[in-house]
């Protein structure tokens, strides 16, 4: 059932989104192992319940902050305990009734992420409800996911945005949570599932099985960790080498002298953001980088990796641009060409005679599938979810 009881501003304030049946069934069939008689369940932002079932365990609870949500949601079910609060303010199991020690406690869900000082839908953005000082981050998703720690769930069965955790300094917001927690299990799904977000640029979302675990987990695990993509393939960060290695992708916060020769770049973040955005630009402005000429090459990479980013699957889009040295050296004559060609004004930076253009289409279609192999999208390796996850 969509959240049919509020505007969209509402919708977006409060990050109350419909999940697809498919996904809740992916989460439950994730922790429903772990499930026995002395298990307590918690979804603390529930919206109209959809992710509460009692299959036999001590208690089930769902806690929202919309008392329209909450009161649909009792009418949903009669075997779950429903309470109309703000699960980010005075958290603790006490507030639930949940014994603190004998009771294995889980928590699923798709709670609210909402950058609060993201740019995307910012006039219409104002989260006005308290959150306790320990947890709070300027992202509800992060202070939920601490939340989870402070009621020391045994286990987190959620959605979230993959970014949470591939995203070196998102990934460092949640240190209260990973140092506690390790990611056991996890499926990519995208964010173009979700009716409400189909008409944005698809993200990559996680179904993410956490444990509890004291000795937590730390960046390089997740950089090797095997997300599963369907069809019993995987997707793994550390598969692929990165073009920040080889490029500045932000501005200095040095001055930077500029010249009537510089040449400028529009600053990078990762994927999706190179998907909106552009790359050479002939005006200097506070979103430009001024460019190392000596890197030159790797900047023509980059543009034109932004018009071959339709061969990617959504999951590479948080990621940061993939590179093959080795190959895009070998290439690096077609890469430069068709840079060339779509920015005329460069030819005289490169000292090159540029490839015909059906030659130099050629070769960027061999670099890109060797590149990506598996994940290259026409490669049809998008999977069915109901037949191919498990």
């Amino acid at each position: 059932m969509s959240q049919a009881h509020l505007e969209y501003k509402d919708r977006v304030n409060l990050g109350s989104y419909y999940t697809p049946p498919k996904f809740v069934q992916l989460a439950w069939e994730l922790i429903e192992s772990s499930i026995d008689s002395q298990t307590a369940i918690i979804d603390s932002a529930c919206g109209y319940g959809d992710f509460l079932k009692n299959y036999g365990q001590s208690v089930t609870i769902g806690c929202d902050i919309d008392e329209d949500a909450i009161e649909i949601a009792r009418k949903n079910t009669d075997k779950v305990q429903f309470f109309r609060t703000n699960a980010l303010s005075n958290v603790s199991r006490e507030k639930f009734g949940i014994p603190q020690q004998s009771t294995r406690l889980i928590v699923v869900g798709n709670p609210p992420y909402n950058d609060r000082t993201s740019l995307i839908r910012h006039k219409i953005k104002n989260v006005d409800f308290e959150v306790d000082e320990d947890i709070a981050s300027r992202d509800l998703g992060i202070s939920f996911l601490r939340s989870y720690n402070k009621l020391a769930a045994d286990f987190v069965c959620i959605l979230h945005p993959l970014s949470y955790l591939i995203k070196q300094t998102n990934f460092r917001h949640l240190k209260e949570f990973t140092a506690n927690y390790k990611l056991i299990d996890g499926v990519l799904i995208s964010s173009g599932e979700f009716p409400e977000s189909a008409k944005h640029t698809p993200f990559p979302i996680v179904i993410a099985f956490y444990q509890r675990d004291t000795k937590g987990m730390e960046y390089d695990y997740i950089r090797s960790f095997p997300f599963r993509i369907g069809d019993g393939l995987h997707f793994c960060l550390s598969d692929f080498d990165y073009i920040i290695n080889y490029i500045n992708k932000y501005p200095s916060k040095q001055h930077q002298p500029i010249s009537d020769d510089s040449l400028f770049f529009w600053t990078m973040r990762d994927i999706n953001a190179l998907k909106r955005n552009r790359t050479f630009v002939q005006n200097y402005s506070n979103n430009t980088i001024v460019l190392d000429k000596s890197k030159l090459d790797y900047y023509a990479y980059v543009d034109v990796f932004k018009r071959n980013i339709h061969r990617l699957p959504f999951y590479f889009g948080n990621c940061d641009v993939p590179i093959d040295d080795t190959l895009f050296k070998q290439s690096k004559h077609c890469f430069i060409s068709d840079t060339i060609r779509h920015h005329p004004y460069l030819e005289k930076h490169f000292q090159i005679n540029p490839i015909e253009k059906e030659e130099v289409e050629t070769e960027l279609d061999k670099y890109f599938r060797l590149l990506l192999g598996k994940h290259h999208q026409c490669n049809k390796v998008f999977y069915d979810l109901k037949s191919s996850l498990f």
